[in-house]
């Protein structure tokens, strides 16, 4: 099976993962692609991997590869890759995907690549494209081991799309035996979110060190919400504790690439470039002409966020009451 490239598809909140069907619509353009869903999904699930591209699933539906972690899906993943031996499988680069393939890389006694924002089959081996140093330059690394080569995918690398297939499903045998059973999840903590989410965002407000405080987050949240968008922070304001974890944008957060991005009060370091620089159009607010985020942004406000981002609401309001 040398011209199948498989997908490892993780659900999330209820729904196959974005990065899932990125991966999927990158397989569909170099090979034939297939995707590999285990544990509980929803209904939906299957339907969704054949809209995007797959061409085939393989299946099993069993709660032990939800109940335990790593081992059960390294034991079925590996048994499918023994047995149908596909060119390429690509993994998102997710805390189930890096523990995936270390297990499988281990396994085979084969390398990985990882943070993958490109690949191509070259005959027998897979060349792929590693944004470095928070992607302000591109490596490339090579894999020429005999068997499955192991991706690791960065989110918003690719562009998902509808490309649908026949629906064609496999049903996989459930893995099995007390050793897979050594890492059990105990508990689940839901947090609350409110509004939308960064992971899909169309447009995103983020704020950085400029904003000085978390009290000043609450500007950023009312701009969101008249654009109907999302709120992000650097790292800077992550690491204060003027805002939660989830809200970070960069290497070490949320890779995004939304159709507007307004960073407000951030100087742009390489750590946060490296996750929002992608954006479709960025617009850069601070009051220092010298920063560095303004050699990324379309269009750039030299100016304090606390006069500019009220005239911007002013204005919007108006224009909104307008209509």
């Amino acid at each position: 099976m040398a011209d199948v490239i498989w997908v490892y598809a993780e659900v999330s909140d209820d729904r196959i993962t974005a990065t899932s069907l990125e991966m999927l619509a990158k397989a569909a353009d170099v090979a034939k692609a297939e995707a590999v869903l285990l544990g509980l999904a929803p209904e939906e699930a299957v339907e969704t991997l054949a809209k995007y591209g797959a061409s085939k699933i393989y299946r099993c539906a069993d709660a032990i590869y939800g109940d335990y972690l790593t081992l059960p899906a390294a034991e079925t993943v590996a048994r499918l890759i023994d047995t149908y031996k596909p060119a390429v499988m690509l993994f998102a680069s997710s805390y189930s995907g890096r523990d995936l393939v270390a297990s499988l890389s281990a396994r085979f006694d084969c390398g990985a690549i990882t943070d993958v924002g490109d690949f191509e089959l070259r005959g027998g081996s897979v060349e792929a494209t590693i944004p470095a140093l928070g992607a302000s330059y591109q490596n490339t690394s090579t894999l020429t081991n005999d068997g499955t080569k192991l991706l690791l995918v960065r989110p918003k690398s690719f562009e998902p799309r509808i490309n649908e297939q026949a629906l064609a499903i496999e049903q996989v045998p459930v893995a099995s035996g007390d050793y897979l059973r050594k890492l059990r999840v105990k508990d689940r903590v839901t947090v609350k979110r409110e509004g939308p989410q960064l992971d899909g965002a169309k447009i995103i407000v983020s704020g950085g060190r400029g904003l000085k405080g978390e009290e000043n987050f609450t500007i950023l949240k009312d701009l969101a919400e008249l654009l109907d968008g999302a709120v992000g922070a650097t790292r800077a304001a992550v690491d204060a504790g003027w805002v939660p974890y989830s809200m970070q944008v960069g290497q070490t957060g949320k890779t995004v690439k939304p159709d507007l991005y307004i960073a407000c009060g951030i100087s742009g370091a390489v750590q946060h470039l490296s996750g929002m620089k992608t954006s479709k159009t960025i617009i850069s607010i601070n009051k220092d002409a010298e920063a560095p985020i303004f050699q990324y942004s379309d269009f750039g406000v030299v100016g304090d966020v606390f006069k500019v981002i009220p005239q911007l609401m002013d204005e919007l309001k108006k224009r909104k009451a307008a209509k």
